[in-house]
C-alpha cells in the first residue's frame, strides 16, 4: 500500500508526483534538495549579496576602511617590531625594548599628524607639495655631503638620537606636487602628452638622480611608481609608457652593472641557495623563516630566525618574522589589509570628481601598495632585495610619518565623498570632541541627531 504525500508537502510542491513508499515521502518532506529549498537558497544568497553591496555603497565606507586598515597595520607593526627586534636590541643595547620604544615614539607622533591631515582642506595639500619638494631636495643634497652610509647606500642624516632619511618625504612631495601640476593642466585643457613632460618629467628625474647618487635603487623605483601612476590617471598614451619603461629598464641595467654590490644582489636573487653563505644569505634565511611558520605559525614571539640568523628582521624582512610566528594565515591577513586599503583609496579617487583628488589618491595607492608588493616580493623571493620597508609595519620613523600623512590626506578626501558630510553630521561629535567637552576645553557636544531606521 503506497503512502500519500502530506497535504503541506503537496501544497509546497505544486505539480510534483506523489511519492511511492514512506522513504520517498520523507525525502520529499524535509529534504535539503527539495525545489522549495532550492528556490529559497539563491534568494538568501541574493539578499546577502545585496546587503554587502549596500554596505560598500555607504558614504563613509572608504573613510572607515582607510582608518581601520591603517590602525590594524600599525598595531600589528608595533607588535612585530617588538618581537623581531627584542633579541638583537638586548644584545646590542642591553634593552629588549629599545627599538620598540623608538617605533612607539614615531607612532605617537604619526597618529596626530594623520588626524590633523584628515581635518585639513584640499587646498592645503595642493599648496604643501611645493615647499615639501624643496625641503626634500635640500635634504637629499645634504645626504651627499654629511650623510651616513650603510650596506652600500648613503641615505641617512645622523641627528644623534634619530636618523633622518630625506628620500621618504620626497615621495610625499613628488606625489602632491605632481598631482597639483597635472590637475592645473587638466582644468586648463592642456592635457597632451607633450605638455606632460614639462616640468613633471624634469622634476622627477632630478629627484631620482639625487636618490640614486645615494645608491638607493629601491626608493628610486617607488618614485617611478608615483610618476607612472600620475601619468596613467591623467590619461597619457600607452606609447609614452612604453618609452618611459624602456628608458627606466635601460637605466636600471646600467646601474646594476656599474655597481658590484647590486650585481651580487641579482646573483643572490637568481640562485639564493647556491649562494646561501654569501650574497643569498638574507634571502635564504627569510625563506626559512617563512617556511617554518606553516599554516598558523610558531606563535607570537617564538621566532627562531630572529636569534641573529636573519639580518634586518625588524625592518626590511619583518614580513618573514610575521610569517614564521603567525603563519600563512597571518601573512594573508596583512595582504588583505593592504588590498582593502588600496581599494578604499581607489574608491575615493573614483567617487570624488576633482582632478587633484583623483590624481593624489591614485598615486598614494600606487606608492603604498606598490611598496608593499616590492617588499613582500623580495621576502618570498620573486623580486630582488631592494631594502624597501613594508609600509606601516616595518621599523623606521622616516618612512612612517610621510605614510601616515598621506593616509590622513586620504581620510580628508573621503570626507568629501557624495553624502559623506551628511553622514558625519548625523553621526554627531567624535570621541575627541566629546572628551574635550567633558574636560571643559571645547564647546558643548552636540546631541546625536535621530536617524530613522530603514524598514
Amino acid at each position: 500500500m503506497s503512502a500519500t504525500v502530506p497535504e503541506g508537502t503537496r501544497r509546497g510542491h505544486a505539480g510534483t508526483r506523489r511519492g511511492r513508499g514512506g522513504g520517498r515521502g520523507e525525502a520529499e518532506r524535509g529534504g535539503s534538495g527539495s525545489p522549495g529549498d532550492a528556490k529559497r537558497a539563491p534568494a538568501g544568497a541574493r539578499e546577502q549579496l545585496a546587503a554587502f553591496r549596500e554596505l560598500l555603497n555607504r558614504p563613509l565606507t572608504s573613510y572607515y576602511l582607510i582608518l581601520g586598515c591603517s590602525a590594524l597595520l600599525l598595531a600589528l607593526g608595533l607588535m612585530m617590531v617588538l618581537s623581531a627586534s627584542s633579541i638583537e636590541a638586548l644584545q646590542e643595547k642591553g634593552n629588549p625594548f629599545y627599538w620598540f620604544f623608538k617605533q612607539s615614539v614615531s607612532v605617537a607622533l604619526g597618529i596626530p599628524v594623520m588626524w590633523i591631515c584628515s581635518l585639513l582642506p584640499q587646498r592645503f595639500f595642493q599648496l604643501a607639495g611645493y615647499p615639501l619638494l624643496v625641503v626634500s631636495i635640500i635634504g637629499l643634497v645634504m645626504v651627499l655631503f654629511i650623510g651616513t652610509s650603510q650596506l652600500g647606500a648613503q641615505r641617512w642624516i645622523d641627528l644623534g638620537p634619530i636618523y633622518l632619511q630625506p628620500s621618504e618625504p620626497a615621495k610625499l612631495g613628488l606625489m602632491l606636487w605632481g598631482a597639483d601640476l597635472l590637475a592645473r593642466k587638466a582644468r586648463g585643457g592642456m592635457i597632451e602628452w607633450r605638455n606632460l613632460f614639462i616640468p613633471l618629467m624634469p622634476g622627477t628625474v632630478i629627484l631620482a638622480v639625487m636618490v640614486m647618487l645615494g645608491r638607493d635603487l629601491g626608493t628610486t623605483l617607488v618614485l617611478m611608481m608615483i610618476f607612472l601612476s600620475l601619468l596613467w590617471v591623467v590619461g597619457a598614451p600607452l606609447r609614452l609608457f612604453g618609452g618611459i619603461l624602456a628608458v627606466a629598464v635601460l637605466a636600471t641595467v646600467v646601474m646594476i652593472s656599474t655597481e658590484g654590490y647590486r650585481s651580487d644582489r641579482i646573483a643572490g636573487w637568481l640562485d639564493p641557495w647556491g649562494n646561501a653563505q654569501t650574497t643569498g644569505y638574507q634571502a635564504v634565511q627569510g625563506q626559512i623563516a617563512m617556511g617554518s611558520g606553516g599554516w598558523f605559525g610558531l606563535g607570537l614571539g617564538s621566532s627562531r630566525q630572529k636569534w641573529s640568523w636573519l639580518p634586518h628582521a625588524e625592518s626590511d624582512f619583518i614580513f618573514s618574522i610575521l610569517g614564521e610566528e603567525l603563519g600563512l594565515m597571518g601573512t594573508l591577513v596583512v595582504v588583505a589589509l593592504f588590498g582593502l586599503l588600496g581599494y578604499a583609496g581607489l574608491r575615493v579617487a573614483t567617487r570624488v570628481k576633482d582632478p587633484f583628488v583623483r590624481l593624489a589618491s591614485a598615486s598614494t595607492v600606487a606608492w603604498i601598495a606598490g611598496q608593499a608588493i616590492v617588499n613582500i616580493g623580495a621576502v618570498i623571493g620573486v623580486l630582488p632585495i631592494t631594502g624597501i620597508p613594508l609600509p606601516l609595519v616595518s621599523y623606521g620613523g622616516s618612512a612612517l610619518l610621510p605614510t601616515l600623512a598621506a593616509l590622513g590626506m586620504l581620510l580628508s578626501f573621503a570626507r568629501h565623498e557624495p553624502g559623506a558630510r551628511q553622514a558625519l553630521a548625523a553621526r554627531g561629535p567624535g570621541p575627541v570632541a566629546r572628551g574635550l567637552s567633558w574636560l571643559g576645553l571645547g564647546g558643548p557636544a552636540r546631541k546625536r541627531r535621530p536617524v530613522r531606521g530603514r524598514r
